[in-house]
């Protein structure tokens, strides 16, 4: 059994929704029957996996106390930096050796959901250094690491704003509302991820291994449509659940196609992951480059940030060629798009009609040849293009 997949997933998903939904209509709090399904849930999703199981709870048990010193020693010794590195590096360390697992031999921490539930640990000490959490209680951490609807692929919540819907009693009117929302988003999922993204995935099967130009083209395009499919379908399956728990988890996935610029597409696709690369490294990287000065002007730091930032992205993703070719194609991509937005013609054209136009057609072009970077396709060509030359 694995998330969002299967009929004994969704019959199991099914059985856990009725209490919370009772409870949810009786004005209850939800959040601790969420804990004992959430943990219930992952018992059995990983039973035929152990020695993933035992990397989960280790690694939980690992961050939660990670949290806690940290946060002691805030109180403690007040912020310091090496202190605060330190806690990024060990909070980092065993997603690292995750995915180093096939380079060393050994699978330390593979376990499904370890990256989303480190951008959350990493999150945590982040805003604790920056002053916006002083302390995490032990119920409420665990929840919010754990919380399966959003466990093994996300989308990626905050901190605060998951314990305040967690320790919530909704109105009726307002959980039968959000129920109904749920449900809603619940079905569309299915549609999207069981139909729609079947169907595109079954195209691809049949031009696959096709060289010709106008195959790989296709492929481009049909993977793309293939990945907004499956994955937002997921995200709103997940999303879903979310409500019927009584938790608003935020939206992941917002019209990306209709994106009239690169930036507009990072704001569109994937939102949560974006968002979260944007408040935690973007930004991180530009206070410390303008504050240290070392860039020769604020666009220069800007673009290099871009870079640096869709290039951490990539190897997120993973350590291949592929995934490092597409992080640094979107750095890239959002550097050009920055600089051309401050020139004094974009200012003069970019609200007009025909502009905006091109710009679209432009931009949802740029987006598609990315995704063939991201399926391994386009590097796959380039290899056999190359050993006819």
């Amino acid at each position: 059994m694995s998330f969002y997949d299967g009929l004994a997933f969704f019959i199991v998903l099914l059985l856990g929704c009725i209490p919370a939904i009772i409870l949810g209509m009786k004005e209850k709090r939800i959040g601790n029957y969420t804990i004992l399904f959430s943990i219930g849930i992952i018992f059995i999703i990983y039973r035929e996996t152990p020695l993933e199981l035992f990397y989960l709870l280790l690694y939980l048990f690992l961050e939660w106390h990670l949290i806690a010193l940290y946060q002691y020693s805030l109180r403690r010794f007040g912020r310091n930096k090496e202190i605060f590195h330190h806690a990024v590096l060990f909070a980092l360390l065993p997603l690292v050796m995750a995915k180093l697992s096939g380079f060393i031999g050994h699978h330390w921490f593979s376990f499904l959901g370890i990256s989303y539930i480190t951008f959350k640990v990493l999150q945590i000490i982040i805003e604790s250094y920056d002053g916006i959490i002083e302390k995490n209680g032990f119920s409420q951490t665990v929840a919010f690491l754990i919380f399966f609807p959003t466990l093994s692929s996300g989308p990626i919540d905050r901190s605060r704003r998951f314990e305040q819907d967690f320790a919530r009693r909704w109105e009726r009117r307002e959980y039968a509302e959000l129920l109904q929302k749920g449900i809603w988003k619940i079905l569309l999922g299915i549609l999207y991820k069981f139909v729609l993204s079947v169907i595109a995935y079954d195209i691809l099967g049949r031009i696959n291994g096709r060289y010709d130009p106008q195959y790989v083209i296709l492929y481009a395009y049909v993977y793309g449509i293939y990945m907004f499919f499956d994955f937002a379908g997921y995200s709103l399956m997940a999303i879903g659940t979310s409500y019927i728990f009584g938790i608003c988890t935020p939206d992941n996935f917002n019209k990306p196609f209709i994106s009239r610029d690169m930036k507009e597409f990072w704001d569109r696709w994937h939102i949560s992951l974006s968002h979260w690369f944007r408040d935690f490294l973007f930004s991180r990287f530009m206070t410390d480059a303008i504050r240290n000065k070392r860039f020769k002007n604020r666009l220069n730091a800007a673009s290099m940030g871009f870079i640096v930032n869709m290039l951490v992205m990539g190897m997120w993703h993973g350590l291949t060629k592929d995934y490092l070719l597409y992080g640094l194609y979107h750095g890239v991509l959002l550097a050009v798009t920055e600089i051309y937005q401050k020139k004094k013609w974009y200012r003069r054209v970019k609200s007009k009609k025909w502009y905006q136009c091109i710009s679209w057609f432009v931009t949802l072009n740029l987006v598609m040849f990315g995704f063939l970077i991201f399926s391994g396709i386009f590097l796959e060509t380039w290899a056999v293009l190359m050993r006819y030359l």
